[in-house]
């Protein structure tokens, strides 16, 4: 081996890399001239908005009220049901109490210490009062007395003017004595603020801020580190059963009362009890099982107390829902952002497409769910912020990939001829082999139009005004072959040809042909009526339509093609659409195609013999407005006339004074006459 050999190699590999950046270089170029620098920073702005709608929808005002609403369903379907919780009971004031004692704020305390004291014989593990005693009461003494004899643990609540607005300073001078008079090594603080996001509604857990006492939930238990940093979603639990509430509830004044206290007593042993208000005007809160939990009021909403129990369960049970980290949730943002500008680029099979589309859609509908099931906390997951982040990338990128193939399309179409028909100049950019020079055999409903009159009028009138006319009619016509799905094949003067079933065959081509033959005639007759002051009559637009055989292509040199369809169908529908003018009809359907359409607004006009033709030809035309009995008297007239039966020209002569002047009926009667036997009428 040579050294020539050994260096040859390097060579054209670093001359592949440097035409492969070039290539890149010059489509990025050619990308940014296309879209243009508005186009293009546009589209990066909204995929920059895109990935943050994906990251920050909880944070965003009114989608953030979307995450909330999907949270609190995924909350309601996913909420962990039980029997009973039977580990707490909630001990309250209610409006009862208030009743009894006379007293609403503060709440009578002469009552508290009574049922403190049965509470402490009964042997709870710890009781948690979340009552704020921030004002002096007369029987403050009393109660001082029943905390400095409790030998269950218990916390009393401290709230404290930075971390709480419903206290002022002064309640907060006067709550802070108070408890320094009481606190000792049973009797301690604990912190009760339930936070709420700004629609009020208590999801998650509260963050105790430096310097306050632990929440009342670790009060009660034991310090536990992981929960007093979790600010997590709160796992409220709903009931098995409508009737039995997720926790015992017993009115205060039950304990205090020595009728009662004694029986109640086995009902709070070893267990945590919470003493609080229940109160229709204060200390309540929506929450995200509010339409199922059933100890809630009337308005949906729940006690401040049992929200505190819901998260003492929540504990106790070790229930920490997994939270997803941040990284995660960019990660998933972008992912998301870039799926939907994939998406936008999706080509090729439509089911294939929209499969891919609807499959997106259930991912974004069930995944948060599914997470949920899982205990991972979805309560900061932006699943309304996914689909949003989603639609503006796929909005985005769609937007930018129709900028660029509406160019391309639109040079490619320049380069095609301005005379190809769009639909075929779309084939041919989704598949350049169809630019061949050849035909195939194909079977089509072929359409021809012609306007009555109009070359004669166009001698009548200035030339200006025949183009004017003109362009106008043909814009139509050509309006409703394209609304019916059919291919324009030319303009010959004031006629229009087109045809379906070419270059694409579809189910229901016969229909629409049939339904676009005959609105061809009612746009002819909406044009006649609406021509400008000055203009001589116009007449009628005949319409002709076969069904058969033709050779369907383009045709022509190398310099100039056009796409075509040639042979029989082509003629037959020609020859049916001249003739209309001697059978005085306005649309003739060939029996072959009237078979194929699947329409029954059919009345029979005979059998003619085409010019130039010698096999006749069974026609057909369409009256929509007609009744289906007047149809099938048509029907009879034709088959009596076949038997030799000449009845029939009672039953013609009276649909003609049913339906007024009818031109084509009055000829049928006629050729029926001049004919016997279902002989064929020759056009001459």
């Amino acid at each position: 081996m040579t050294n020539s050999d050994v260096s040859s190699d390097p060579v054209p590999a670093s001359r592949n890399v440097k035409a492969e950046a070039r290539g890149i270089l010059q489509s990025l170029r050619r990308l940014f001239n296309q879209l243009g620098p508005i186009r293009l920073g546009s589209t990066l702005l909204f995929l920059v908005l895109a990935l943050l709608m994906a990251r920050f929808s909880w944070s965003t005002p009114l989608i953030q009220d979307a995450e909330r609403a999907l949270y609190d369903m995924r909350a309601s379907v996913f909420a962990p049901v039980v029997e009973k919780e039977d580990r707490i009971v909630m001990i309250v004031y209610n409006e009862d109490t208030l009743k009894l004692t006379g007293q609403r704020s503060p709440v009578d305390r002469t009552i508290l210490a009574q049922a403190l004291e049965t509470i402490d014989k009964a042997g709870p593990k710890s009781i948690g009062i979340d009552i704020l005693f921030d004002m002096p009461q007369d029987d403050d003494e009393l109660l001082i007395s029943s905390f400095d004899k409790m030998e269950t643990p218990t916390f009393i609540a401290y709230a404290a003017p930075k971390s709480n607005r419903e206290i002022d300073f002064v309640q907060h001078e006067f709550l802070d004595q108070f408890l320094g008079n009481l606190e000792n090594d049973t009797v301690k603080r604990t912190s009760i603020l339930i936070e709420t996001d700004s629609d009020d509604v208590a999801r998650r857990w509260t963050v105790q801020p430096e310097g306050l006492p632990p929440f009342l939930a670790i009060a009660l238990t034991r310090p536990n580190p992981e929960f007093a940093a979790n600010d997590g979603a709160i796992r409220y639990l709903v009931p098995a059963q409508p009737d039995i509430p997720v926790f015992d509830k017993f009115p205060i004044e039950s304990f205090a009362d020595p009728a009662t206290a004694e029986i109640l007593q086995s009902f709070i042993k070893d267990k945590y009890v919470l003493i609080g208000g229940d109160f229709i005007d204060r200390d309540r809160f929506e929450t995200p099982v509010g339409s199922i939990s059933n100890l809630q009021h009337e308005d949906g909403k729940m006690i401040g107390l049992e929200v505190h129990a819901h998260m003492l369960a929540q504990l106790l049970n070790n229930d920490i829902p997994t939270p997803i980290p941040g990284w995660a949730l960019w990660v998933a943002a972008l992912i998301i952002a870039a799926a939907g500008g994939i998406s936008a680029l999706a080509v090729g099979n439509p089911l294939k497409v929209a499969g891919i589309l609807l499959s997106q859609f259930i991912f974004f509908l069930v995944f948060p769910f599914v997470l949920h099931k899982l205990n991972v906390d979805t309560l900061t997951l932006p699943a309304f912020g996914w689909a949003l982040g989603w639609l503006f990338g796929y909005a985005s990128v769609g937007s930018a990939a129709r900028t660029v193939n509406s160019q391309q399309r639109a040079f490619a179409q320049n380069a095609l001829g301005k005379y190809l028909p769009k639909s075929i100049a779309g084939e041919i950019l989704r598949d350049p082999e169809k630019l061949a020079l050849h035909g195939e055999k194909r079977q089509i409903f072929a359409v021809f139009t012609d306007l009555e009159g109009f070359t004669k009028l166009s001698h009548a009138i200035e030339p200006e005004m025949v183009a004017k006319l003109l362009n106008d009619y043909l814009d139509r016509l050509s309006d409703v072959a394209l609304e019916y799905g059919g291919t324009i094949d030319k303009f010959v003067g004031d006629a229009l040809v087109c045809f379906w079933g070419a270059p694409l065959s579809l189910p229901g081509d016969g229909e629409r042909a049939a339904r676009a033959a005959y609105a061809l005639y009612e746009a002819g007759e909406d044009f006649r009526k609406n021509v400008p002051e000055g203009v001589p009559p116009i007449g009628r637009t005949r319409v002709g339509m076969h069904y058969g055989d033709a050779i369907v292509g383009n045709f022509g040199g190398e310099g100039r093609i056009q796409y075509t369809a040639l042979g029989d169908a082509m003629n037959t529908a020609a020859r049916l659409e001249a003739a209309n003018k001697v059978l005085e009809t306005k649309v003739l359907v060939s029996k072959e195609a009237m078979e194929r359409t699947g329409l029954d607004w059919y009345r029979p006009m005979g059998k003619i013999t085409l010019r130039g033709r010698s096999t006749p030809v069974e026609v057909f035309e369409p009256v929509p407005e007609w009744e289906e009995k007047d149809r099938e008297a048509v029907t009879a007239v034709i088959a009596a006339h076949e038997n030799g039966d000449n009845s029939y020209v009672q039953a013609l002569g009276a649909m003609m004074t049913q339906y007024g002047e009818d031109l084509g009926l009055s000829n049928l009667l006629k050729r029926l006459k001049e004919t016997k036997n279902g002989e064929s009428y020759a056009l001459g």
